[in-house]
């Protein structure tokens, strides 16, 4: 026989608690309405002049959004996962509410983000709570970038030749270029073709939080970022970066910056690298391989693979995942007791 029970939905949320949810953990050491005034701030919430009925709060789009990086859902999905999923409802603030957002409630907030050049605002947010909680960049900082696909697109020789001069086929309808990714490009990488776009990330060698991104085409090489991702806030001197960071005269600079460079020693062609280079690339690739640690667990949320158009919306996603990536850190870094550099 089964048991009912006039209070199944406490007992199962009891249950929850014991088994360890993830998201109750979230809950405990992040102040989402903190990440929310922030977007509100940069994003203003659109008029009810013309009246409609009153968008989702703010609060409640982070936290769905954060949910779609987490376990990489598409739109349809985590409408379905809301409808469905107690643990999903709980978190968004939904458990006894009568609406649910939807797919395009998800699409609206995201074009409202992107059209006030907000992109980079909740990456920017879960990066002070991280601050928030004394977890400072410290240690040095590790540089490094990795391909994240993009759905492929097969491309004339004609409409190729026009897409890398910037522009569009006159035969392309309104509807068919939104649906043509024209940003994301090719590129090869240990002999393989990709296609999509890429992510240059800086991470504190302490914590293992990314504190820099930015986001380009695939196509673009990795030492053209190196600048934009570093980090002048982390209080350690070292730099460690691979063999695809090398440039000598930006190395020069960087050290007179007052930095200590650690980037991996290329061979030329005809002159292999020296016993003592070698030796040296293997003590810097032991810190160095703890950059690949973060991308590795992006790929364990459910990937870097995009399913959008645009290197726009790719930028959003990839601050939306990163940031997620950084708030999970977190939590990891409180329920595992390692201390941060500072109380506040």
């Amino acid at each position: 026989m089964i048991k009912e029970s006039l209070f199944a939905a406490e007992e199962r949320e009891t249950k929850l608690n014991k088994l360890g949810d993830v998201l109750q953990i979230l809950e405990q050491h992040v102040d989402f309405a903190a990440l929310a005034a922030a977007i509100d701030a940069a994003a203003p919430r659109p008029s009810r002049e013309r009246g409609g009925r009153p968008p989702f709060p703010t609060e409640i789009m982070v936290r769905t959004l954060l949910l779609q990086q987490l376990y990489n859902l598409s739109d349809e999905q985590l409408e379905f996962q809301l409808l469905d999923r107690l643990s999903f409802q709980r978190f968004a603030g939904l458990r006894h509410s009568s609406q649910i957002p939807d797919r395009t409630t998800f699409w609206t907030f995201r074009e409202r983000l992107m059209a006030a050049g907000a992109s980079e605002t909740i990456f920017e947010a879960a990066n002070r709570e991280l601050d928030k909680h004394g977890y400072l960049a410290r240690g040095g900082q590790m540089i490094d970038a990795s391909i994240v696909p993009a759905p492929k697109q097969h491309r004339p020789k004609g409409e190729k030749a026009l897409i890398e001069e910037q522009a569009m086929p006159i035969d392309w309808s309104p509807a068919k270029r939104r649906q043509k990714d024209i940003d994301a490009m090719w590129t090869k990488k240990h002999g393989k073709s990709y296609f999509g776009y890429k992510l240059s990330a800086n991470v504190d060698k302490r914590y293992k939080l990314v504190r820099k991104v930015k986001v380009s085409t695939a196509s673009e090489h990795d030492t053209l970022h190196l600048d934009e991702v570093l980090d002048t806030f982390n209080t350690g001197r070292e730099l460690y970066a691979d063999k695809g960071y090398v440039d000598k005269e930006r190395e020069a600079r960087i050290k007179a910056s007052g930095l200590r460079v650690h980037i991996q020693r290329k061979a030329a062609k005809g002159k292999p690298l020296s016993d003592c280079q070698k030796r040296r690339n293997t003590r810097i690739a032991k810190t160095r391989a703890r950059v690949e640690h973060v991308f590795a667990s992006l790929e364990q949320m459910g990937g870097k693979g995009l399913r959008s158009v645009g290197l726009a919306r790719a930028t959003l996603q990839l601050n939306f995942k990163v940031a997620t990536y950084n708030l999970r850190r977190l939590c990891s870094l409180k329920t595992c007791g390692i201390k941060p550099a500072f109380a506040f």
